[in-house]
């Protein structure tokens, strides 16, 4: 008779544990710092990453403990997005990509039940104890995303502000709602992302190789190339120097010892325009963003022939911009 009686009451207790409602913690507040890139330099193509941090902060006025879970919508931005990526937008209305992510691989994008092409929200669990603050930081991990040379350089901006952040958060005895269902205490959080594109230049050079002669009665001609890659519409300027012996740009020397071979470099084909450092002998243009290759023309006119072996000369490359 003993277990007769035990096993109903036992089972009708169970049953109203189960049935009660979770109860609600007093509140939870939440917060996310800034992200700011800072200068970036994106001529090389690289993605440029930087972080944030979720605070949040739930009260607990009960005896008992509460399981939480918080459900963090964030939206596109005030950029919008462009596919499934977020845009900051800068000068003249040029936008950057990037994107939010949940781990630190920035593999999982972190995303709102509201726009799900940008991802999911990343539901957060944790154990609020009886009569106590709970705070919990969760990282929030950004990227610039790569290839986006011809972004215009100067301040880019995507605010986080009312519709685009809806966190909710509910208390649960054994089941939390999923976070595409929980409506519950819906708060906005306000953030912004930054970041300053620099305005700069790259340049790299192929040298001008006049290859092996003989003697030097005619002119021998050879060209080499510099590869410019300058910020989106940033004004340059490229000038050469003496070389070695810092002479005219038509009068530079290739050298062996102290015998010395003289030749010139040009900004044309015809080799009558010569480029050096000088008022109108520079090679001005405008940066697009990707690379540019501009040939340097060189010429050795008919000479005294010194005698055989190598002859070299050093010309730096100044980009003015």
């Amino acid at each position: 008779m003993t277990r007769v009686l035990f096993l109903p009451i036992f089972f009708v207790l169970m049953m109203f544990i189960l049935e009660q409602p979770a109860k609600a913690a007093d509140g939870c507040d939440f917060s996310i710092s800034n992200i700011n890139f800072g200068s970036v330099t994106l001529l090389s193509g690289a993605a440029v990453d930087s972080s944030a941090t979720l605070d949040i902060v739930c009260r607990n006025t009960l005896t008992i403990g509460l399981s939480m879970r918080v459900c963090p919508n964030i939206g596109a931005g005030s950029g919008g997005l462009n596919g499934s990526a977020r845009q900051m937008i800068g000068p003249s209305g040029q936008a950057l990509g990037f994107q939010l992510y949940q781990d630190a691989g920035r593999t999982i994008p972190w995303g709102s039940v509201d726009q799900p092409t940008i991802g999911a929200p990343p539901p957060i669990d944790f154990l609020s104890l009886p009569l106590t603050t709970t705070t919990v930081h969760v990282p929030i991990y950004a990227r610039i995303l790569a290839n986006q040379q011809t972004a215009g350089g100067g301040a880019y901006l995507a605010s986080f502000a009312g519709a685009q952040t809806r966190f909710s958060y509910a208390s649960y005895v054994l089941f939390p709602q999923s976070c595409a269902a929980m409506t519950q205490n819906p708060t906005q959080v306000n953030f912004d992302v930054q970041a300053n594109v620099n305005r700069t230049c790259d340049v790299t050079a192929q040298g001008v190789n006049f290859g092996n002669h003989g003697l030097i009665t005619s002119n021998v001609d050879a060209a080499g190339q510099l590869s410019v890659t300058c910020t989106l519409t940033l004004p340059y300027s490229i000038s050469l120097n003496g070389g070695l012996s810092n002479t005219l740009p038509t009068q530079r020397k290739m050298t062996k010892g102290a015998e010395a071979i003289v030749y010139g470099l040009y900004k044309n084909n015809a080799r009558n325009q010569p480029w050096g450092s000088a008022a109108g002998e520079t090679v001005s243009g405008t940066g697009s963003g990707a690379q540019q290759n501009i040939p340097v023309y060189g010429r050795v006119a008919p000479q005294n022939t010194p005698s055989t072996g190598t002859y070299t000369d050093t010309v730096v490359v100044t980009v003015t911009y």
